[in-house]
């Protein structure tokens, strides 16, 4: 099926470039600018991400890296410091001075 008619991208060719980018780095994270590359192309108009983005989401090879799973989730609930020292902001100015 057609995806982008404007670069003539089909789901197959989506897929294919998905697939080729998971076997040659298994730890890679797949975004819609990558397949592009992948492909040697470029978003024209925008129209087709939608459709785009769903035919990614379909795929099998979509899948984040395993090391990389529910760090979100780690982050959520966990230190939200980033590491940073206490005194890391600049101390603001009271509007009395």
């Amino acid at each position: 099926m057609m995806i982008c008619h404007c670069m003539s991208i089909t789901d197959k060719d989506i897929r294919r470039a998905m697939d080729w980018m998971r076997a040659s780095d298994p730890d890679t994270i797949i975004t819609p600018g990558k397949v592009y590359r992948a492909l040697g192309k470029k978003a024209d108009c925008g129209g087709c991400l939608p459709h785009f983005v769903d035919t990614m989401q379909k795929t099998d090879s979509l899948a984040v890296p395993k090391e990389l799973r529910g760090l979100r989730r780690a982050q959520m609930h966990g230190d939200n410091d980033e590491g940073r020292r206490e005194g890391h902001r600049v101390p603001e100015q009271s509007a009395t001075e």
